[in-house]
């Protein structure tokens, strides 16, 4: 029998400090993730660093954030949240150090791997501290407080980001995470009681995440070295060993009794058909906001700052709208919601090409924020509570761990392919009229995507799939606040 769970109270003072605490945690992780991309352009000029580079410094996080976060949530369960999640914020202060003051490319790689491996121990704890510690009438409005507070870190970090870029120089972009940590940890320390899940137990599915990370780090290795190196030995063989072993992490998964990644849950049918249309919707935002800061900073000419800060509207229209299309979502089923979102996204990518040479902020880059905004506030919300309501309330967790890892290793092979479906070269970004040409291709991709999971949600997802709730509650107190602002997609860094 496990020790009793705390009951804190949201007004308390060890309240406040355990709001405080995750959403520094969390907020460090989303504005370092929301800002690299707007120090990209900057990064490839000082490190006289090819395209496939500039994938990797994207990427190389991702794939281990990916790979490793559902084995840092059951870390956390285990061994105590609070000191999975400190150990996270220090791990993760300390890769941004090594960032920050990398000497080449190889390096700034490197440490962006080992950023990501801090975000997996961190990311999970953010969220499960606050449902573990507070009591039950408080919970949900301290995750809404977490998620407003996380929101406008979302929302001010390409503004930030693109200042440090202009200002000081790219490496501060890193460099901000130490005070957030110095702040952070301590804080965490002294307030925040430590929790463990009471049937915690068995082993850790190190194998199988291993197989995972390696399987995606072949596939996206062989997708951004084909443009430069062909249909060579160095692109063949990383993609046939991480099909390998793909395949070789399925059949561990299926044979072992305590998997990372249980195959049984895809027997739901709605789980599995919501996780696809995840999977073809965070590839085009991943794809969308990787090479739209480029856009706007190589072929319109834009400093970071402003290209950082014309992103904005996204985020503030998730912000406003979200917590009301959740609501809706509730009162008309999700299968609506599903196919329209993901069209007018399609349909907000495509008004982005129009963002070229010259381009005007209210005419040719603001509507197609706006419509691409609106699609995500649609989308969202509904997508992320369907999921947790496809199962029962006892493998939510599970449920939104598998989501957050689908939508994340989606993104990461999105930045990693599409580069190259669209015909982009190493030195592509370094050439205004190439570049633009590119995107106008890869924008097509991706609204291609989006069409396709619409498809996918209108032939699948049934009105009965709406979650249940009684009269004025959702049917998860997460789904009203934290779902439509930042899970799984916008936490950290695809806006």
């Amino acid at each position: 029998m496990g020790e009793p769970l705390p009951a804190v109270r949201l007004g308390t003072r060890v309240g406040r400090a355990v709001v405080l605490t995750t959403v520094l945690g969390s907020g460090m992780a989303m504005l370092d993730s929301t800002v690299v991309n707007v120090a990209l352009p900057h990064i490839g000029r000082d490190l006289h660093a090819s395209l496939a580079v500039l994938q990797w410094t994207v990427n190389a996080y991702m794939l281990t954030l990916a790979g490793l976060i559902l084995l840092g949530g059951a870390l956390g369960d285990r061994f105590g949240r609070r000191r999975v999640f400190v150990v996270g914020v220090v791990w993760f202060a300390l890769a941004s150090l090594l960032c920050g003051v990398a000497p080449d490319a190889g390096v700034l790689i490197a440490a962006r791997a080992l950023q990501g491996i801090g975000g997996a121990l961190l990311t999970p704890g953010s969220l499960a501290l606050i449902q573990a510690v507070f009591r039950e009438e408080d919970r949900a409005a301290a995750v809404g407080a977490w998620s407003g507070l996380g929101g406008v870190a979302a929302a001010v970090g390409p503004f930030v980001g693109g200042w440090l870029v202009d200002g000081p120089g790219w490496r501060w972009v890193f460099l901000i995470n130490l005070p957030v940590a110095a702040v952070c940890v301590p804080v965490a320390l002294r307030y925040v009681p430590e929790t463990r899940a009471p049937g915690a137990r068995g082993r850790f599915d190190v194998l199988g995440a291993a197989l995972g990370a390696l399987a995606l780090a072949g596939v996206t290795y062989a997708l951004i070295a084909a443009p430069e190196k062909g249909a060579s030995v160095q692109v063949v063989v990383p993609a046939v060993a991480g099909l390998l072993l793909g395949v070789a992490f399925v059949y561990v998964e299926s044979r072992r009794a305590d998997p990372m990644l249980p195959p049984a849950i895809f027997s739901v049918r709605m789980f599995s058909a919501v996780n696809g249309v995840t999977v073809f919707v965070y590839a085009a935002f991943s794809g969308f906001f990787f090479l739209a800061v480029l856009q706007l900073q190589v072929v319109a000419g834009w400093s970071a700052l402003e290209a950082g800060t014309a992103l904005l509207p996204t985020t503030v229209l998730m912000l406003l709208l979200s917590a009301r299309s959740g609501k809706l979502a509730q009162d008309i089923g999700p299968r609506i919601p599903l196919t329209v979102g993901p069209l007018l996204c399609a349909a907000g990518m495509l008004l982005m090409t129009r963002a070229g040479a010259g381009a005007v902020y209210w005419r040719d880059v603001l509507p197609a924020l706006v419509v691409l905004g609106l699609g995500m506030v649609v989308l969202v919300a509904p997508l992320t509570s369907t999921v947790l309501a496809s199962v029962d309330v006892g493998r939510a967790g599970l449920a939104s761990g598998i989501n957050n890892a689908a939508a994340r290793a989606a993104g990461l092979i999105a930045v990693a392919a599409l580069p190259l479906a669209a015909g982009m070269g190493a030195d592509t970004y370094r050439n205004p009229a190439a570049f633009s040409s590119a995107f106008g291709t890869a924008m097509v991709w991706c609204a291609g995507a989006l069409v396709l999971g619409a498809v996918l949600a209108w032939a699948t997802v049934r009105p009965a799939a709406a979650p249940v709730a009684g009269p004025g509650e959702p049917c998860h107190p997460e789904c009203t606040y934290h779902c439509g602002v930042a899970s799984p997609p916008l936490d950290p860094g695809d806006v």
